[in-house]
């Protein structure tokens, strides 16, 4: 598609087209199949790997659930856009060359496409665009755009559902479509699913966990010796930390991810800057040192409680004990404890995230929305 060839985004949503919804958005059942049409709002580390995990399992999924995946959209910040209501060739779109086929990405045109995948029918809106802390938006708007359409939302960005969760969970509801997040906490660990599909009549009274890959890896190091400033460039060496590592360092991370644990789990409405934060910026070589003779590590906790129909959470660096599981915590490993009113305390583990393992989240919901598991 040409930018010349802009009409066919205005004619997918024209209202022709969108009378389809009507027929074309629905769930796999058994023994039937399916094709869901995917568009990406969003296409870094996390798009790209999502699109080689669904060539690489296509068949596996097809042989499976009966379900095959056609990416019909993708929207990038440095390449534009892309609409094919025939299917995008994935080396096509991974190569990133799309010269004159690709629009201008523009507010408008973003908003344009989620239009033409919609009108498409049978569809899901992928949002992977960079997260706003603050206000959740513009992620937020493509959401709830996509879920008044009739398609199914599927996030891994954090911020809309800190903001607009339990709006977008209702939105959702109301038209019978699927709001799936599990990529946003703990990559692609299935958390969010654990507590949705096999909890049932369970309340969760606390969380205590390490939810941030570079200070934990920053703390190892430090562990080993190595001077704050040092740990930190090597955590952006390897990809872990970003060129600007305050997101991070300073804990906004770790509170973002505690508010999305406790709005859902909990009920909670919090926000960010209702988390009591402190970052690891001001631990020191003669605190790490301390630490050690006292046979304890520094940790970066992530917290939240409940007491009475309060919930109160915490992200600040704690000295943890041998008999802490966060004690033997190496590298970029993520933690997390859930006491409940059924199960007393559950302790989950995952080592050594990656993109691809965010992807796997993703994929893992958009298998769920076709199936109608949501």
């Amino acid at each position: 598609m040409g930018r010349q060839d802009g009409g066919v985004l205005a004619a997918c949503a024209s209202l022709r087209f969108a009378r389809r919804l009507r027929y074309n958005s629905r769930t796999l059942r058994r023994g039937e199949r399916m094709e869901l049409n995917l568009c990406l709002m969003g296409f870094g580390r996390v798009g790209r790997e999502l699109v080689k995990l669904i060539d690489r399992k296509a068949a596996e999924i097809n042989a499976q659930y009966g379900l095959t995946f056609k990416v019909v959209g993708i929207a990038t910040g440095a390449h534009g856009l892309l609409l094919d209501p025939k299917g995008i060739d994935s080396t096509f779109a991974l190569s990133g060359q799309w010269g004159d086929r690709a629009w201008p990405g523009t507010d408008e045109t973003r908003l344009q496409l989620i239009r033409g995948c919609a009108a498409l029918g049978n569809g899901a809106l992928v949002e992977l665009s960079p997260i706003n802390r603050d206000t959740g938006r513009p992620a937020l708007d493509y959401l709830e755009l996509a879920l008044s359409l009739g398609l199914h939302a599927v996030t891994a960005n954090k911020g809309p559902v800190v903001h607009g969760y339990r709006y977008l969970r209702d939105l959702a509801k109301k038209h019978n479509r699927a709001f799936l997040f599990e990529a946003t906490v703990m990559d692609g660990f299935p958390l969010l699913n654990l507590y949705r599909e096999c909890l049932p009549a369970t309340r969760v009274t606390s969380f205590r966990g390490v939810l941030n890959s570079t200070t934990n890896l920053v703390l190892s190091l430090m562990d080993e010796g190595r001077p704050f400033d040092e740990a930190v460039k090597y955590a952006q060496s390897i990809g872990i930390a970003e060129t600007d590592p305050s997101n991070d360092i300073d804990g906004w991370d770790s509170a973002v991810k505690v508010c999305v644990l406790a709005n859902v789990m909990m009920g909670a409405d919090l926000r960010p800057g209702q988390v009591d934060r402190t970052g690891i910026r001001d631990i020191t070589p003669a605190m790490m040192k301390a630490a050690a003779q006292a046979n304890r590590k520094w940790r970066l906790i992530c917290s939240a409680d409940r007491t009475g129909d309060a919930i109160t959470a915490r992200v600040a660096p704690e000295q943890v004990s041998p008999d802490d599981p966060a004690y033997r915590l190496p590298g970029t490993t993520s933690l997390i404890q859930l006491r409940t009113d059924t199960l007393n305390q559950l302790t989950l583990l995952e080592t050594a995230p990656t993109p691809a393992q965010t992807a796997f989240g993703v994929l893992a919901d958009l298998i769920s929305a076709a199936r109608g598991h949501f």
